[in-house]
């Protein structure tokens, strides 16, 4: 049996790290979370350019966990078609299946739950603000149909 990658896909409060942690363990997979390795890191949540770079050693990692044939979950958010794309075909090149994971709430349940959790606050130099949450469910591509179908159907 080939390796898997699982895109979970979703808004800051959506439950992608609650439902990588599971799909994980289901799978026997390697989770890649940008948020873990900057708090490890001592990095701040907010820092842009450290979270590309992090995202982008943590696709290199991927594709060689997927190249040996082990299953990898990617948290990362990814908020445009064009991003899960890349991820997507990457990992088909690789021989891998690829299975996507959305995560949809309304913005007022992200909120609650963005407020309740307090993580940014505490690992980075700010909370997250209601403004931002709004203008980024605006901004962030929902997959369609269309692109659903180009998926795998999740292996469990």
């Amino acid at each position: 049996m080939g390796s898997r990658l699982v895109v979970v896909c979703g808004l800051p409060g959506a439950g992608k790290t609650t439902r990588a942690e599971q799909v994980a363990g289901v799978i026997g997979a390697v989770r890649l979370s940008p948020d873990d390795w900057m708090r490890g890191l001592g990095i701040d949540l907010f820092d842009q350019p450290a979270r590309s770079r992090i995202e982008a050693l943590q696709w290199e990692l991927a594709q060689e966990l997927l190249a040996l044939g082990t299953n990898v979950v990617v948290e990362w958010g990814f908020w445009t078609r064009a991003e899960r794309d890349v991820r997507r075909d990457g990992a088909r090149r690789l021989g891998a299946a690829v299975e996507l994971h959305f995560l949809h709430e309304p913005v007022d349940v992200l909120w609650a739950r963005v407020s309740a959790r307090g993580r940014e606050e505490a690992w980075g130099s700010r909370a997250i603000t209601r403004e931002e949450l709004e203008e980024w469910a605006a901004a962030f591509e929902a997959p369609d149909a269309a692109e659903l179908a180009l998926y795998d159907a999740p292996s469990r």
